[in-house]
C-alpha cells in the first residue's frame, strides 16, 4: 500500500468547537462567497494586504447579518511545531473567515477567501491550497479572536477583538499596515482614507446579501 504524504494536518488542540446547529445552505454560501468577492471595499488582487483585517471585515459584516461564523487559520509546520513544513508565499500564517454549510446530512467547514481562490473552498482544500509543502496545520478559531500573541501558540494567547484591533482592520482594509514603520508613516497622510474606509464598513452593515431578491 503506497502512503500518501498529506499536506495539511488538522490541529484538535489549537481549534475552538463549533456550533452544528447554526448553518447556511450552499447556495446561500456561494452568494455570500461572490458578495464578498466582488465587494471594492476588499482588494483581493494583493494577496499579501492584511488578512487579518480583510477576515476579521468579513466576520463583523457576517455577525452583523446574524449569520454564525467562525476564523480559519493555517499555519506553516516551521513556525507552528518548528519542523519542516511551508506556505507559499513565505507566509508563516494565513486567516480567512469561516461559515458552516449544511449538506444533505452533514456540516461542512467552508472558508470565504478570494485572495487565494475564485470558489468556496472546504477547510482542509483551502488550507492546501496556501500549503507549499508537508506539513501545514489548519485549524478554526472563534471570529472574536484577531490574532495570537508573538510566542509560543497556545489555547489562551489569543487576542479578542477590542478597540485597537479595530483600528488595524480599518487601516488594513485601507492597505495600510499601521505596525510596519512604513504604514505608521502612511498614517499621517492618509487619515481621509481611512475615514471613508470604515464608514463604507459600516454601510455594509444593512447590506446582508442573503436578504435581498
Amino acid at each position: 500500500m503506497s502512503f500518501v504524504l498529506e499536506l495539511t494536518l488538522f490541529d484538535y488542540v489549537l481549534s475552538d468547537s463549533t456550533d452544528n446547529t447554526n448553518f447556511v445552505t450552499k447556495e446561500e454560501a456561494i452568494k455570500l462567497f461572490e458578495f464578498f468577492k466582488n465587494c471594492n471595499l476588499f482588494n483581493w488582487n494583493d494577496v499579501n494586504n492584511n488578512c487579518e483585517a480583510r477576515s476579521e471585515a468579513i466576520c463583523i459584516l457576517l455577525n452583523a447579518w446574524q449569520i454564525p461564523n467562525y476564523k480559519a487559520w493555517v499555519f506553516s509546520g516551521a513556525y507552528l511545531k518548528k519542523h519542516i513544513g511551508g506556505l507559499k508565499q513565505y507566509w508563516n500564517y494565513h486567516v480567512a473567515a469561516m461559515i458552516q454549510v449544511k449538506e444533505e446530512n452533514e456540516i461542512v467547514n467552508y472558508v470565504i477567501d478570494p485572495a487565494t481562490s475564485n470558489t468556496l473552498q472546504t477547510i482542509k482544500n483551502w488550507a492546501a491550497n496556501v500549503t507549499e509543502y508537508s506539513h501545514s496545520y489548519h485549524l478554526i478559531k472563534s471570529s472574536d479572536f484577531y490574532i495570537f500573541s508573538n510566542t509560543k501558540i497556545t489555547n489562551y494567547n489569543w487576542h479578542k477583538r477590542d478597540k485597537q484591533n479595530s483600528k488595524w482592520t480599518i487601516q488594513g482594509l485601507a492597505g495600510i499596515n499601521g505596525l510596519s514603520a512604513k504604514g505608521k508613516s502612511q498614517l499621517c497622510f492618509n487619515k481621509k482614507k481611512i475615514k471613508q474606509t470604515l464608514q463604507r464598513l459600516k454601510a455594509l452593515k444593512a447590506v446582508n446579501p442573503l436578504a435581498t431578491s
